[in-house]
């Protein structure tokens, strides 16, 4: 299994800071479900597992060649299921498998995804989360975000430079943005917590019904 495993050096730098993280809002006791979008090497999810054994881990990844690797980091974890193929920006009811039901699950965590992706790839991650949280279930999300319009320290700002000269869809995206699509799906952002390299992890709550205009894809 370890041939197939890919090695990314920021995952296994910023995975125990992330970790301290999710001990502070992860229940203890109970049977829980997590949902990770975008999993890419499958090492944070094989980094967590083990410190949460009741929580069953989802592991998802919309490029198909690193489910391997997610699969292969996983092995003999026994409450991490099979990586699967998710595409954010569409409807959790199309997902493979019959796990993916409104108000179904307690977390979803997705790290470094909203910058190296279209906007559209925010907006599909806030939908689903609105719909198929629990009432007052978590979304952790996790890289480097502006505030109100400015975006700091300088390697930040040329960060978000060479995301845009790759692709101009990429780019840092601000809070005040994402605090907007969060609303219109039943979720507030409920606390911002500093992370080294500068990095924030972003915690958000589901805490309402959903705005029927917001269900469509």
């Amino acid at each position: 299994m370890a041939a197939k495993k890919l090695i990314y050096p920021a995952a296994d730098r910023n995975k125990e800071p992330i970790l301290s993280v999710l001990h502070q809002y992860i229940r203890r006791g109970s049977e829980q479900r997590l949902l990770e979008i975008s999993s890419g090497s499958g090492q944070h999810v094989a980094h967590f597992a083990p410190y949460f054994p009741q929580v069953t881990f989802y592991p998802s990844e919309c490029e198909p060649h690193l489910l391997e690797s997610i699969a292969a980091h996983a092995h003999g974890l026994s409450n991490v299921a099979e990586p699967v193929h998710i595409d954010i920006t569409t409807d959790y009811r199309t997902w493979p498998g019959d796990i993916f039901r409104e108000n179904s699950f307690d977390y979803i965590y997705s790290a470094n995804l909203m910058h190296i992706a279209p906007f559209r790839c925010s907006e599909g991650l806030f939908r689903n989360a609105g719909q198929i949280l629990k009432s007052d279930g978590i979304l952790f999300t996790y890289g480097p975000y502006a505030v109100s319009g400015k975006l700091w320290p300088e390697s930040n700002v040329r960060f978000d430079q060479n995301l845009k000269s790759q692709n101009p869809e990429w780019g840092v995206r601000d809070i005040e943005d994402l605090k907007k699509l969060a609303a219109m799906n039943g979720i507030q952002l409920f606390e911002t917590i500093e992370m080294p390299a500068n990095n924030k992890t972003l915690i958000w709550q589901k805490t309402s019904k959903i705005p029927t205009h917001s269900n469509v894809f």
